[in-house]
């Protein structure tokens, strides 16, 4: 399938990483990292821009726009590094305008007032019920680990046996750790008043949005090492040659980059695919981040060798990409559970 980008799509990524060049270099990106990992005023400034209701309704402040522009906006927030909870705050928003009646809370989540993101996680192992959600009376009790920014949240999506709840903070959170400092995770103990959303199957949409934005975001980290690691290798010299004129490292290059550029078709078809409601929608959707996790293994791994000794210091930016592709390579549903998704996707 032969896919271009429109004058309009072409122009929204110009116009994105010009701004994120200017509201994200990575100097700050660093900082914010070693700090909370959101930044309250740059996340303002994103609802100024239109960003964080980029795919809700014109009716609640949104853009009204697609997975594909959702695609090329996180393609550049990957390439920057960026940290923060919006990819969460996309796929949580996407849950409330599908279960419908939250047209004020959707207002306050586009203007970069609130903060909500999705508690899924009922049990740190397999098998462990200590997590388990008991929802009645209209209270919901029990603990949420891996609660993306669950110190910064106003409130949660919280999945329960009975479908999905809109639950209502402040909440009790305890960090949890991570090595991937552009996110940040905390478990939550519950003991709140619920509104019922709907059942759980309006994951399904939520989830497919989810995997292609992360597949996006690993697009673009993939094509930032490329970058870095293209810039590093016609610089650095041994035997009074630059190293990238080695063939050897041609060749693990040339690997980089038809992995970076096979991401690239899987993530547009996908993201195409989610726009025209197409019955393979969900094949691939999973397809593609299942993919593009593991071809930013690669990529991102090669990067950090191909820089040596010096690849994973604190000095240089490339490992803070590698970390982040190792975390999206986990997080919204990782490789196994994808290729689990397609599996099941394909024999529908």
């Amino acid at each position: 399938m032969k896919f271009d980008l429109s004058e309009d799509q072409s122009l929204l990524r110009q116009s994105t990483r010009d701004f994120l060049a200017g509201e994200w270099p990575i100097e700050k990106a660093r900082k914010v990292m070693e700090e909370s990992g959101h930044d309250p005023g740059a996340w303002s400034r994103l609802a100024e821009m239109g960003y964080i209701g980029l795919t809700l309704p014109e009716a609640v402040g949104g853009q009204g726009l697609g997975a594909i522009e959702l695609a090329i906006v996180l393609e550049e927030f990957g390439r920057s590094c960026v940290p923060g909870p919006y990819l969460d705050v996309v796929a949580a928003a996407s849950l409330l305008s599908a279960a419908g009646k939250q047209d004020a809370l959707l207002k306050d989540i586009c203007a970069g007032r609130k903060l909500v993101t999705t508690a899924r996680a009922d049990a740190v192992f397999p098998g462990d019920n200590a997590g388990s959600m008991q929802v009645a009376g209209g209270r919901i009790q029990g603990t949420k680990f891996f609660v993306p920014f669950a110190a910064q949240v106003d409130a949660l999506v919280a999945t329960a046996a009975n479908g999905l709840h809109l639950v209502q903070g402040p909440f009790e959170s305890t960090p949890m750790p991570t090595f991937d400092l552009t996110q940040r995770f905390g478990k939550v103990e519950l003991n709140h008043a619920v509104t019922a959303l709907g059942p759980t199957n309006l994951l399904e949409r939520a989830d497919q949005l989810a995997s292609v934005g992360a597949a996006a975001m690993l697009l673009g980290i993939m094509s930032r090492c490329m970058d870095l690691t293209l810039e590093y290798v016609q610089t650095r010299r041994a035997f009074n040659r630059p190293i990238g004129s080695f063939q050897a490292l041609q060749h693990r290059l040339a690997d980089m980059l038809l992995k970076t550029e096979s991401s690239r078709s899987a993530v547009y078809r996908a993201a195409w695919c989610y726009d025209a409601k197409e019955s393979d929608a969900g094949l691939a959707a999973a397809s593609a981040k299942a993919y593009a996790g593991d071809a930013s293994r690669l990529v991102c791994g090669e990067a950090i060798q191909m820089h040596g000794g010096i690849g994973f210091t604190w000095e240089l930016d490339v490992h803070f990409y590698f970390k982040r592709a190792k975390s999206l390579e986990q997080n919204y549903g990782s490789t196994e559970e994808q290729l689990e998704r397609a599996l099941v996707a394909s024999r529908v």
